[in-house]
């Protein structure tokens, strides 16, 4: 009897649902729009050149450290005990100002993150201004970005999305704002 009554309650859910329209889901490459943009790939050389930037102050500084580390290394068994403690304080100070400087530019709240949000934000304003465009004009209902942590075992390509943001983009670009 419960095997029945269940049979009937899964059939009335099913034809309940079966009458309402179906959710319509489309996704796209946001890596893939990125890198047909030239605004980002302008914004991704500028953020590449102070990265470089940055990492050739800290290598400058870490060689520095290294130099003055192996000078110690072979002379610390003829110095004196003070100048062997000032030498290993200077060390010490040195290698903090590395640490400062590595976690300053590139920490997790460092200028580098400052920098991609301040450059990258209105380009992701508009891809997002965009998809939200398409996705009301051919009346989505969940639009998926298969470049992030969405993982996909099976898509049809034509649900993908992408090519259609581009262009859009491009058209909000051409006086479209």
């Amino acid at each position: 009897m419960k095997v029945k009554l269940t049979l009937l309650f899964a059939a009335v859910l099913l034809f309940s649902f079966s009458g309402k329209a179906q959710q319509k889901i489309g996704y796209v490459d946001s890596d893939a729009i990125m890198s047909k943009l030239p605004d980002a790939q302008d914004a991704q050389k500028q953020i590449d050149a102070q990265i470089k930037e940055w990492q050739e102050e800290l290598d400058k500084m870490e060689k520095n450290w290294k130099s003055r580390y192996d000078d110690y290394q072979n002379r610390k068994l003829t110095m004196s005990n003070r100048k062997r403690a000032e030498t290993e304080k200077e060390l010490m100070s040195m290698e903090e100002k590395i640490r400062d400087y590595r976690q300053k530019k590139f920490g997790a709240k460092g200028e580098l993150f400052k920098l991609q949000e301040d450059i990258m934000k209105p380009i992701q304003n508009k891809i997002f201004a965009a998809i939200q465009k398409v996705a009301e004009e051919d009346d989505f209902d969940y639009v998926f970005d298969r470049s992030g942590d969405v993982i996909f075992l099976y898509t049809k390509d034509k649900w993908d999305l992408t090519q259609k943001v581009i262009d859009t983009i491009k058209e909000l670009g051409n006086g479209g704002n």
